[in-house]
């Protein structure tokens, strides 16, 4: 007798039933139950109870963004959307305050417009474009009696506290480390090499393609971690320093495990002990000891080996000046993906949906209305999953929060009661966000007390009926029909951002086994500080990296930026796929392409070791990667991505005279 078939879900509901797993982030835990409820509750003892709201709203928005990370990220994940909500604050008051309800509707609409072209540039614009909107409905829709520049204050006041509690609060990685200064840092790097021993583990495997997309992660995780705001361009202290030799010297060991993986002959148990002991090494913060060697019987294994030797060899010496290798974006480039094919989808559908939800808000003529435009932009968010799992999310987390807190306020003492129900609903914020639905329930609770605190009545019914008219406002706009060229264009921008790395990555490596000096093996260099794009862009890393003629480095750089473009590109295919199929179908065939982009990528990084060993590429990776491009050429027509033109691999074999 046959079994049933397993009951499969459709993307969109198997989305909104998934959460997101791991430790409990008990350091997050304490800040949050630190940061809003003695806010408020210092504001109630001196008797400017609106003030404390403001600021325990604003350390709310920061708990939100208070991810694990290194100090000085958090500087910049928590700081820049708090000041963004300090200017929304700032601007919706004067507004709902002197213009109409068509003028104010018509200002805030164009100001999701703005926010909305600035989310696409990066996680922390797309939080602070967040906080402008949310807090300029705030601004705008909530009654207090403090002026703008009072109310802006209060809130920048909440989230700096909450930010100082960051930088000021040890985490469980000092005790470890006894390094007080670089606790996340070291954590990041350390990953790094465990994501190496991974990846090294799982070669020959079915698992390599997800530990070698892990281990991108740990490298775009330590590169920001490393790269945060400074007084400084480079390290100025020994430990900085010697912490970026570290991540440095992570990178060639990187490319062996990657050129490894994509060979598919699997290596020795011994050949992933070394970069465990590296991890050990950082996170302690202590010697290495002995290192086993690999076998140097191919290419791939020779440069491990190498890597491993010139790693041990950065940890005793101790900090030198390295970069990064990463560019800083210019203006000019952030402006291009604002106003780009992902910046104009996304900035149209949030100016409707906040628009209509604060012109929908103001015709109910009631005093709180804030609460529809604010629910409005969280939804049309696409970082918080794809559109009917957020709706799902937001109306069940709304409903599940506004009869929780309706049963608190039933038997909790005022206000008293309700401070300790914020500071609770803090604490527990950094959990709810593995989950949106749980976030929402936790906020709303949070925000439901605050606005007791601050002398509203009970109005938790009245915010589920808002909450669904929201969704229901949401779902309209994000089914509406967009121009042509404009449908599915957040992933279609990623897509070409990813294609356009890539082609510069091969460009690169190309251009080094045509340079006189590629015979030369691993200590060949190219006279090239650059390599061009394919479209004609010039992607130099002498900025990048001054003082340096190592042409690895400037490979190193336009490979990270490679594999960093590609993880945003998958994360972006991954939320179009889950959605409806009215949606999801305007992004068809691009996961194919992704999926041959990395095949490209990781080609090159195989090309990239084998011309170090030898100075010339093989028949095998010329005709590889010449099928690859053929093939990416083939599926980008097809899933209407348009691509600049691939580097001409054709010239390589005559040039070097290759054989098989």
């Amino acid at each position: 007798m046959s079994r049933p078939a397993a009951l499969v879900l459709p993307p969109w509901l198997a989305h909104a039933l998934r959460a997101q797993r791991g430790p409990v982030p008990w350091n997050a835990v304490v800040r949050g139950a630190l940061a809003g409820g003695p806010l408020l509750l210092v504001a109630v003892l001196v008797g400017r109870p609106s003030i404390g709201v403001l600021a325990a709203l604003g350390a709310m928005l920061a708990g939100i963004n208070d991810r694990p990370g290194s100090r000085r990220v958090a500087v910049q994940r928590l700081g820049v959307p708090a000041l963004a909500g300090a200017v929304g604050l700032l601007a919706g008051t004067y507004a709902g305050q002197y213009a109409g309800a068509v003028v104010l509707t018509l200002l805030l609409t164009a100001l999701g417009l703005l926010a909305g072209g600035m989310s696409a540039v990066g996680p922390v614009a797309s939080g602070a474009g967040t906080q402008l909107l949310v807090a300029a409905a705030i601004g705008a829709g909530m009654p207090l009696p403090e002026p703008g520049w009072e109310r802006a204050l209060a809130y920048l006041a909440g989230a700096g506290w909450l930010l100082a509690l960051r930088l000021a609060l040890p985490t469980p990685a000092v005790l470890t480390a006894g390094d007080y200064r670089f606790d996340g840092e070291r954590d990041a790097v350390a990953a790094v090499y465990d994501a190496v021993a991974g990846l090294l583990d799982a070669v020959g495997t079915p698992d390599a393609i997800a530990r070698r997309a892990a281990l991108t992660a740990a490298l775009d995780h330590a590169q920001d971690a490393l790269a945060g705001p400074r007084l400084r361009r480079y390290a100025s202290s020994s430990s900085e320093r010697r912490l970026h030799a570290q991540y440095a010297a992570a990178l060639p060991l990187a490319e062996a495990a990657t050129a490894l993986a994509w060979a598919g002959d699997a290596v020795v148990g011994r050949a992933s002990e070394g970069p465990r002991r590296l991890a050990a090494a950082v996170r302690g913060n202590t010697a290495t000891g002995p290192l086993p060697a690999p076998s140097r019987s191919a290419p791939a294994l020779r440069a491990l080996d190498d890597a491993l030797l010139r790693a041990a060899e950065a940890f005793d010496r101790g900090g030198d000046a390295h970069d990064l290798h990463t560019r800083r974006r210019t203006l000019g480039s952030l402006v291009r993906l604002g106003l780009g094919s992902g910046g104009r989808e996304y900035g149209l559908r949030v100016a409707l949906s906040f628009g209509a939800s604060a012109a929908v808000a103001q015709v109910l003529h009631h005093e709180h209305w804030y609460w529809l435009p604010a629910t409005a932009v969280f939804l049309v968010k696409p970082d918080l999953g794809p559109l009917v799992s957020r709706v799902l999310c937001r109306a069940a987390g709304t409903m599940l929060g506004a009869v929780l807190f309706a049963g608190f306020a039933a038997v909790l003492p005022r206000p008293e009661g309700l401070i300790a129900l914020v500071a609770v609903s803090g604490a527990l914020i950094p959990v709810a966000t593995r989950h949106f639905a749980a976030q929402t329930a936790v906020v709303t609770v949070l925000v439901l007390a605050l606005v007791m605190v601050g002398g509203d009545p009970q109005a938790s019914w009245s915010r589920i009926a808002e909450t669904l008219l929201a969704c229901a406002i949401v779902l309209i706009v994000g089914h509406l029909p967009m121009p042509k060229d404009q449908r599915g264009g957040g992933v279609r921008a990623r897509l070409t951002e990813a294609g356009t790395a890539a082609h510069a990555y091969l460009a690169h490596v190309l251009n080094e086994s045509r340079a006189p000096g590629a015979g030369s093996g691993a200590n060949g260099t190219s006279p090239s500080s650059g390599a061009s794009t394919p479209n004609g862009v010039t992607v130099s890393v002498g900025a990048a990296l001054p003082g340096e003629a190592d042409d690895r480095a400037a490979r190193w750089t336009l490979r990270r930026e490679a594999y960093r473009a590609l993880a945003r590109a998958r994360a972006a295919i991954a939320l179009s796929e889950a959605e409806l199929p009215a949606l999801a179908r305007h992004t068809e065939g691009t996961d194919e392409v992704a999926a041959i982009l990395e095949r490209l990528v990781d080609t090159t990084t195989a090309c990239a070791v084998h011309l170090d060993d030898t100075g010339r590429l093989s028949r095998r990776h010329t005709e590889r990667l010449t099928a690859l491009l053929d093939e990416l050429a083939r599926h980008q027509r097809h899933a209407g991505v348009s691509l600049p033109d691939a580097p001409d691999v054709a010239d390589v074999l005559p040039r070097q005279g290759l054989s098989a």
